[in-house]
């Protein structure tokens, strides 16, 4: 014998399980295997209930829509499914483990996002109370709007066509009240245009020009100055 063997032999074996625990452990796996099978049969017939509920549904040509009672999570995603396969429009509404539960219409009765948001509130659709909230909604866009066109414009604070028409005619106060422009150049004059380009002899003969006039016009110029 080598010495993995006379290890191995040495070593204690595993309890052998009496046959009370061998029958025991075939009980609780049949059992198991019973309620998989119990529980498989319950889904079955809860979406055979569901598909038969859905069919009555598109049968009635009057009905628009159908409301399923509260279900678990599970459940719903049956609904959904057989739901979506008979071409209908589910939407879930409520709190989860509390009141969820799904609502279906037929396809040409969809519900509008107004309606759909409104029960997701938990409240009644109203479709006049709708349709005014959405006019109202347009017309404060609107005024926005029309307040962001004229935001920076600057009216007169009165008419120049009226204030000269009585003086000088319609269509001359039309060119009268033409729309003036800045100058665009104002304050822009370069420092070479700036600087004083004369002599000095044509600085000093402006300056006696100048004296000069300004003695005539006072009277106080004699012939022997003008010289």
């Amino acid at each position: 014998m080598d010495l993995l063997g006379s290890i191995l032999g040495s070593m204690d074996k595993p309890p052998q399980a009496t046959e009370e625990e061998r029958l025991k452990k075939k009980k609780e796996k049949e059992l198991a295997l019973k309620l998989q099978a119990k529980e498989k049969q319950m889904k079955l017939k809860f979406r055979e209930k569901i598909e038969e509920k859905i069919n009555n549904f598109l049968r009635d040509g009057e009905t628009k829509t159908y409301k399923f009672p509260t279900m678990d999570k599970y459940q719903r995603s049956i609904v959904h499914d057989v739901a979506e396969i008979a071409g209908l429009v589910s939407f879930s509404f409520g709190i989860e483990d509390v009141d969820r539960y799904i609502q279906v219409w037929k396809k040409e009765f969809s519900p509008c996002d107004g309606e759909i948001a409104a029960m997701r509130r938990g409240e009644e659709w109203d479709p006049v109370k709708e349709k005014q909230r959405k006019e109202e909604e347009e017309w404060h866009e609107r005024l926005e709007l029309e307040r962001a066109r004229t935001v920076n414009k600057i009216k007169p604070k009165t008419d120049y066509k009226e204030k000269y028409e009585h003086l000088i005619g319609k269509d001359a106060a039309l060119d009268a009240a033409r729309k003036t422009e800045a100058n665009k150049q104002y304050g822009m004059v370069s420092a070479e245009s700036k600087k004083d380009k004369r002599t000095v002899e044509q600085v000093q003969a402006e300056i006696r020009a100048k004296k000069l006039r300004r003695l005539e016009e006072s009277g106080d110029v004699t012939q022997g100055q003008m010289l």
